[in-house]
């Protein structure tokens, strides 16, 4: 008699245990355990960094080039340090066993530079950006007239302001769009023009 009493209380407990999970809770498992799967390891992380970013800001900053160009070259390099970042944050934090691994210091100091280096540029292509929202236009003679001339590719701006993600995005981007509505169009250009070389 007691045997059926003890495998009933087995079954009871058995089944017990198969609810305490439910097919959410196993679908988060799984989730979890494929994210990790695809999170770069250390020999990956090893291969990035962010000290190369001299090429990128020459370009960047260099007044002999269009002022498009120089745009590009900052959304350009500052999108890339963000990916980079991004890359070492959610790695590192989706494996924590990354900060005890060998070489973990050296990973740890390089995603400390990519912080920096992308808080750098940030700060760089900001204020760039908000002296071409404040300036857009320049005065030119042709023809013995005076025009109104736009300093870049208005589509580019609004790209970087979009890039940048600003809390006064919005505002930025209308004054874009009011500065393109003033710009002189030339016989066979468009208004916002392709964009002219910065003089000093």
């Amino acid at each position: 008699m007691r045997l059926p009493a003890v495998a009933t209380v087995l079954l009871l407990s058995t089944t017990g245990c198969l609810k305490e999970i439910s097919s959410e809770e196993r679908l988060d498992r799984e989730t979890q355990y494929a994210s990790a799967k695809n999170t770069p390891d250390a020999a990956a992380l090893a291969k990035l960094n962010c000290e190369d970013t001299t090429e990128g800001l020459n370009q960047a900053r260099n007044v002999n080039r269009p002022e498009t160009d120089r745009v590009l070259s900052y959304i350009d390099l500052y999108t890339s340090l963000m990916k980079r970042t991004a890359t070492f944050e959610e790695a590192m934090t989706r494996n924590p066993d990354l900060h005890y691994t060998e070489g973990s210091q050296q990973l740890v100091a390089a995603k400390e530079t990519c912080i920096q280096q992308t808080a750098d540029v940030r700060v760089e292509f900001e204020t760039y950006v908000r002296e071409l929202v404040d300036v857009p236009t320049v005065q030119e003679i042709k023809g013995g007239n005076t025009v109104t001339v736009a300093r870049l590719d208005f589509n580019t701006l609004r790209q970087a302001i979009e890039t940048l993600a600003l809390d006064d995005k919005e505002t930025l981007i209308n004054r874009v769009s009011n500065a393109e509505k003033k710009v002189s169009p030339a016989p066979g250009e468009e208004p916002s023009g392709g964009g002219r070389k910065r003089g000093k």
